[in-house]
């Protein structure tokens, strides 16, 4: 026989859980004539057998039943599969810290905040202190704050003296310059990087051109080209922020921007950009776009990951016409805009093949050219050309 506190101290339950038990029939007390309550080694073992339902993850409803009579299984299947899903949310929430702790990767987590919530992310990258630059490059490069420093300078040594870091054409942009309705005077070129754009534009047109980048390095490089070709006076570089472009409105004839709207997103570069073109100027823009109704699943797969919001043309057409400008002429890339981008980084890739150096970068890589090779026309470069209203 045990008295209450007796009991208590068995089970490691207080004795106002007790008497509440007790008041609920799972337990029965016996009163002695001085009061005092005393229970049966059978009450001892009842408690017992509800506490491993209750570590079963049963309510005390639930335990009560399974006491009172047989198992109820289809409310004990139902309970299993609620906390096979608490199971997984408290799991994802441990990776997420121990990521955030640096024990893991951060990939999974940047990637799907990036689909739900690309504004926000980029301003919680900002807020932990990388800067605009970094945290742009974290988005769409690295993916992972962890790693992001030694992904970069894998990366930048991948691809160091390339021309060409994407799709990209001097036959291209030429048809696009003449489809400008008239000679641009003033011109800025927006996420020039080494400048290849730039310097051609300013030696098949008269435009004062001003090349911008967030990347001095790249920018360093164009005042070395621009220095070897006596272009110092044409062209201005400009380390500063696609998102914060620091002119007076209306400040230019033409804004040419090849392959660097998807970091605003495409609707949003269209918007903020036409604020800086004069009436009746121009934006000529390139964008990646869906050419298949449906991708194969692994481009599908991939392109989810590297850019979600990968549209058609008529979606991109509908666009330029919302955003208040009219499309002069678009056109896919050519296959050598292609082939200027893919040939010399296939062939930089074959030269580390039997190097020691191996890294995320070098494999996030050699993805993308397995996927090109693969599933290139599916999907492709479009550049429009359009005109303010």
């Amino acid at each position: 026989m045990y008295r209450i506190s007796e009991l208590a101290a068995k089970v490691g339950l207080s004795r106002s859980t007790l008497l509440y038990y007790e008041k609920l029939g799972l337990v029965t007390s016996r009163r002695q004539a001085n009061g005092y309550r005393l229970y049966h080694e059978q009450d001892l073992q009842q408690l017992r057998l509800l506490q491993q339902l209750q570590a079963g993850g049963l309510s005390l409803k639930e335990c009560q039943a399974c006491l009172e009579a047989r198992l109820d299984r289809p409310a004990l299947l139902e309970r299993l599969r609620s906390l096979d899903e608490e199971i997984a949310a408290r799991q994802r929430s441990r990776e997420l810290l121990a990521a955030m702790l640096g024990l893991s990767s951060m990939r999974p987590w940047h990637q799907a905040l990036e689909q739900q919530a690309p504004g926000a992310h980029l301003a919680w990258l900002r807020r932990q202190g990388f800067s605009e630059k970094q945290a742009l490059r974290l988005k769409w490069l690295s993916r992972d704050m962890n790693q992001h420093e030694h992904y970069m300078a894998d990366f930048e040594r991948i691809v160091e003296g390339l021309k060409h870091l994407g799709p990209g054409s001097a036959q291209d942009s030429l048809k696009a310059l003449r489809a400008l309705p008239r000679p641009p005077a003033t011109l800025l070129d927006i996420g020039c990087g080494r400048g290849a754009t730039s310097v051609l534009l300013a030696e098949h047109s008269a435009a004062q051109i001003t090349a911008l980048d967030n990347d001095e390095h790249s920018l360093g490089c164009l005042r070395e080209t621009l220095a070897a070709r006596s272009l110092q006076e044409r062209v201005t570089p400009l380390c500063a922020s696609m998102t914060h472009l620091p002119f007076a409105p209306q400040r230019f004839d033409t804004i040419w921007a090849e392959g660097c709207a998807y970091i605003m997103g495409f609707d949003n570069a269209l918007a903020y950009w036409r604020t800086f073109i004069k009436p009746q100027g121009c934006l000529v823009v390139s964008d990646l776009v869906r050419v298949a109704d449906r991708l194969a699943p692994s481009a599908e797969a991939f392109w989810q990951a590297a850019y979600p919001d990968l549209q058609s043309v008529d979606t991109r057409l509908a666009a330029i016409t919302r955003q208040g400008y009219r499309c002069l002429l678009h056109f896919p890339l050519s296959a050598q805009a292609w082939a200027n981008y893919l040939e010399p980084l296939r062939e930089r890739v074959a030269a580390l093949a039997n190097d020691t150096f191996a890294s995320q970068a070098l494999a996030d890589i050699r993805r993308e050219l397995e996927i090109h090779q693969n599933h290139l026309g599916e999907y492709g470069y479009h550049l429009f050309i359009m005109q303010t209203r």
